[in-house]
């Protein structure tokens, strides 16, 4: 899967127009990122790329380059 198709299933993900993520942005400022959006994060990882992501790792994203650093193996 290429990085842009997976920023678009991230934007799906918290509900924001497609094209919205880019990379940098702070999840803490996304109010859409939330436990929920963590856990959905999760499922989407293993739905579209089948591979598991170490909840403690995804507890230390600060940025959304950190969660595409997290599946950066199964991107192009």
């Amino acid at each position: 899967m290429k990085k842009a198709e997976f920023l678009l299933l991230l934007d799906e993900l918290m509900e924001l127009p497609q094209g919205t993520l880019k990379g940098p942005e702070k999840l803490v400022s996304l109010a859409q990122w939330d436990s929920l959006a963590s856990v959905g994060f999760i499922a989407l990882v293993d739905r579209h790329l089948g591979m598991a992501v170490d909840p403690g790792k995804l507890a230390e994203a600060a940025t959304v380059d950190d969660l595409l650093a997290l599946v950066k193996e199964k991107l192009q």
